[in-house]
């Protein structure tokens, strides 16, 4: 029976071209016939999507994000918890139309995923402990044998830390939302970070310093996430995104969460 419904299977392939998998990601018109959309997040991106533990919600630009797509395509906002180094598996798996977390626009992602038009223009940047930030002047300051520099696991961050801070001592830490405060103790010397984050934590912990924010090492965008192959979803969340763009509510958030 399993090998008369297997070979009936291959058979469909053949014919359509279908292909199958455990789990898939769903349409623009199975999303709105649930009723929900479901959306992934890391939570541990200050001030994109950060999952405030005391109240269990979703806070940041990305949330409000999150919050408006929703709202935009008539449904209902769940959440579905992923991590950075599943990120792309788990996108790939299907189990979240969408992730919104603060993800970087990358040829690599676009190359097996499909994301949206770039929003915010942000750069690789670094979060140092208070007391050394006059030491860090430039990236060639940060990539010296000495300097101990803490990245989180299976983001961009990992992958600007491999390929530029080669001299230096990396460690690579499990939650992104703890290093920060690593740092300020002075348990590593440098986080590789974004502009975004860099600011936000600057303000809000005495002990980090962002010495370069204003020089980034690079220039890129985040987007939206989604599996390939939804042309629909995808169009639907760019034309979303473009009209929060025109009416201003992204530079509403922008200065709310980021300047």
């Amino acid at each position: 029976m399993i090998k008369k419904a297997l070979v009936s299977a291959l058979a469909l392939v053949a014919v359509t071209g279908m292909t199958f998998s455990g789990a898939e990601a769903r349409s623009l018109a199975d999303i709105k016939a649930s009723g929900k959309l479901l959306v992934g997040s890391t939570g541990d991106y200050k001030p994109m999507s950060y999952l405030n533990k005391e109240t269990g919600k979703y806070e940041g630009f990305d949330a409000e994000m999150a919050e408006s797509l929703a709202k935009a395509l008539g449904v209902k906002l769940e959440y579905v918890p992923t991590m950075w180094k599943t990120l792309q598996a788990d996108t790939l798996a299907g189990k979240f139309d969408v992730a919104i977390c603060g993800i970087t626009v990358t040829d690599a992602r676009k190359a097996v995923m499909a994301m949206s038009d770039g929003y915010l223009t942000f750069g690789k940047t670094i979060l140092c402990t208070k007391s050394k930030e006059a030491q860090f002047k430039s990236l060639d300051d940060v990539n010296q044998p000495s300097v101990r520099v803490m990245y989180n696991p299976g983001g961009t961050n990992e992958k600007f830390a491999k390929e530029f801070c080669t001299k230096a001592q990396l460690t690579m830490h499990e939650h992104n939302a703890e290093i920060p405060g690593l740092v300020g103790e002075g348990k590593a010397d440098i986080m590789i970070t974004e502009t975004m984050e860099a600011r936000r934590y600057a303000k809000d912990n005495p002990k980090v310093a962002a010495p370069l924010v204003d020089k980034p090492f690079t220039e890129n965008h985040f987007g939206v996430l989604m599996q390939k192959d939804y042309p629909c979803l995808l169009d639907a969340v760019n034309k979303w995104m473009a009209s929060i763009k025109a009416d201003g509510t992204m530079d509403k958030w922008e200065n709310q969460y980021i300047k």
